[in-house]
């Protein structure tokens, strides 16, 4: 006779707690060093769990931009309820929106589901040099957008365009600055690494009352600048989402840290022929959680 004890049920385990979640909005890099796939290495190597809404898929590596197929609108807002719904959302990265459909699937998205902490970058040129927005974009992304969002960060080229005019210099970075809240955004982290000098000196302009914060540090020699404006912008909704009490200045501040240290920890590697991608995972930390309700 078989006596042996029926194997013990395991008791279920109660959650406690949630991950900081980050969703990002954007278009997919098959080449893996932008788009969302530099936005989720990102938020996997900053501690928070990383969603998708995928924008566009294009075809591109390191030497440039082959073709972009853009998703049906109502794919995109299918992708976005979808997470909100479930999962839940603690901050957003908007990334490269092609058309002005897009654009406003977006802002409708932003509306309906009430999400905060919203960084939009607005990716306009390839580090290529390839334009990846429609001239017609331009206009929806800001009165739709500017408005609903936490922070823009545009690098100098994509605020020429959003401006219509040049940026001179250093010097003429705060005035931009200025011109782009008029525009209607709340707070813009102007990248001026496009400058020539052996310094790379961003302004943060936090409103327009607010003093500028100029964030200054030395040029990093690397070709491999792939998917930096990507990166950045989604480590500093990463920094918001975390639960840290980090305000915007302080988010800005920590992602620069660690945008500076990925692109040190990538230089001595080759990607490809042209612009390689940063080392996003130069120092990853554990997934951080939050309490269930927070």
């Amino acid at each position: 006779m078989n006596t042996a004890m029926p194997p013990a049920t395991p008791t279920e385990i109660v959650p406690t707690h949630r991950y900081a979640r980050v969703l990002s909005i954007a278009g997919s890099d098959s080449g893996g060093g932008a788009g969302i796939q530099a936005d989720l290495k990102t938020m996997s190597a900053l501690g928070c769990f990383g969603m998708t809404a995928i924008t566009a898929i294009t075809a591109q590596n390191t030497v440039g931009v082959r073709a972009i197929h853009a998703l049906p609108a109502e794919v995109l807002a299918a992708q976005i309820d979808a997470v909100v719904e479930d999962i839940g959302v603690d901050a957003v990265k908007i990334g490269m929106l092609h058309d002005p459909a897009v654009v406003r699937v977006v802002a409708a998205a932003i509306r309906r589901h009430g999400l905060k902490q919203v960084v939009l970058d607005p990716v306009m040129v390839a580090t290529s040099g390839d334009r990846l927005i429609a001239a017609e974009t331009v206009a929806v992304l800001v009165a739709e957008l500017f408005p609903l969002v936490t922070l823009i960060t545009p690098n100098l080229d994509e605020a020429e365009l959003l401006l219509g005019r040049p940026i001179g210099g250093i010097d003429a970075l705060e005035d931009a600055a200025r011109a782009l809240l008029a525009l209607g955004a709340p707070a813009v982290l102007l990248k001026g690494g496009h400058l020539a000098g052996e310094r790379v000196q961003d302004l943060l302009l936090s409103g327009p009352d607010a003093a500028p914060l100029r964030l200054e540090s030395a040029r990093i020699a690397s070709r491999n600048v792939h998917g930096t404006g990507c990166t950045l912008s989604s480590a500093v909704a990463c920094h918001l989402a975390l639960g840290l009490g980090l305000d915007l200045a302080e988010a800005v501040q920590a992602a620069r840290r660690y945008i500076l240290g990925a692109i040190a920890a990538g230089a001595a590697v080759r990607t490809g022929a042209g612009h390689g991608p940063l080392n996003h995972g130069h120092a990853p930390v554990a997934t951080h959680r939050l309490p269930i309700g927070a």
